[in-house]
Parts: C-alpha cells; sequence; structure tokens
C-alpha cells in the first residue's frame, strides 16, 4: 500500500508541469501571434519601414497640372503658362460644384444664389472626397447660407466672410466624413441676390 501512496504524487507533479509548460507554450505563441500582428499594423514588417500615410499629398507647383492651351484661346502654342519666383508653394487644385446653390437670407425677405468652386493645394483625394461627399457638403453649404445675412451679401467684406465660413463648413464636412479637410478657398463662380 505504501506503494500506491508514492506513485500517486510522482503523477500529480508529472501532471501539474506538463500543464505549466503547455499554458507557457500556449503564452508564448499567443504573444507572437500578437506582436507580428502588431508589426503589420504598424508598417514595421518588411524591411522596418514606417507604414505609408495614405491621406492627401501636397502638390509642388513644379506639378501643377495646367488646363491644355489649344487653339483659339489665348497663348494657343501648348505651352504652359509662365510662373515666375513669387506665388504659392504649392498648386492650386480646382473644382467648380456641378450645381448652383440657393437660399434664404436670414431675417429677410431676399435669397441668394450661388454658384461656387473651391481650391486645395492637395491631390485629387481631396476632390474625390468632395464628390463622394456631394450631399453632405451641399447640406452644410446651405446650412451656412441660411445663417448669411442681408448686410453680408452686399458688401465685399460680408462676401469675404461668407468665403470664410463656406471653406469652415466644408472642410468641418470633409473632416467627419473622410477624416481629413484640405480645401483651402471657396470662389463665387456666380453669386446673385434677390
Amino acid at each position: 500500500m505504501s506503494e500506491k501512496t508514492e506513485d500517486a504524487p510522482k503523477k500529480k507533479g508529472k501532471m501539474g508541469k506538463l500543464i505549466v509548460i503547455g499554458v507557457g507554450a500556449i503564452v508564448l505563441i499567443g504573444g507572437g501571434i500578437g506582436g507580428g500582428l502588431y508589426a503589420a499594423n504598424s508598417g514595421l514588417v518588411g524591411g522596418g519601414h514606417a507604414k505609408e500615410d495614405t491621406g492627401p499629398k501636397l502638390v509642388p507647383k513644379s506639378e501643377q497640372k495646367h488646363a491644355p492651351a489649344g487653339e483659339g484661346h489665348e497663348g494657343g502654342s501648348g505651352v504652359a503658362p509662365a510662373t515666375g519666383p513669387g506665388g504659392d508653394k504649392y498648386a492650386s487644385n480646382y473644382y467648380a460644384m456641378e450645381k448652383d446653390f440657393t437660399s434664404n437670407l436670414q431675417n429677410s425677405t431676399h435669397f441668394v444664389q450661388l454658384g461656387l468652386a473651391v481650391s486645395t493645394p492637395y491631390d485629387d483625394s481631396v476632390i474625390a472626397g468632395i464628390k463622394t461627399n456631394d450631399i453632405a457638403i451641399r447640406s452644410a453649404i446651405l446650412l451656412a447660407l441660411g445663417d448669411t445675412s442681408e448686410d453680408e451679401v452686399f458688401t465685399g467684406d460680408g462676401k469675404k466672410k461668407l468665403q470664410t465660413r463656406l471653406v469652415k463648413a466644408i472642410n468641418d464636412t470633409l473632416l467627419q466624413k473622410e477624416g481629413f479637410g484640405g480645401v483651402s478657398n471657396v470662389y463665387f463662380t456666380s453669386f446673385v441676390v434677390q
């Protein structure tokens, strides 16, 4: 009988060691998998290079796209417009909104009808974001126009303030929808108050 009682503790000791080794192996394997996933998501896999930023990129003036200068236009020689040492460091990428905006003015019987274009120093991804979120951006612009007073639309300073508010409305919407704004200016392509 004494033999049976001595074998039981040996079996329990071996079993305990196997459980500890098994749990340790699972922890090491899990840690290795977790570390590998972390490295893959942080861009460290593949030579230790950081993950490339997927946001819009600034376009240097030297890489600016120019409208084709065809025949029948001034300077129709096909040569890009002259640029000097001054001016903006980055190119301007323009986009004209397809439909006009019409809104009542705040506390007024008048309404305003606008055609808008935007500019960005970034690549086409900002313009793509505007096109993708056209409905949300149009809504934000109409809300900003509805908060516009009659005094603002009849003065140059008021129109400049309106431009600033429209840039903010568009960028806030893009930031919410795409994670990045990027519009630097708004231009009026038509402006009618009735």
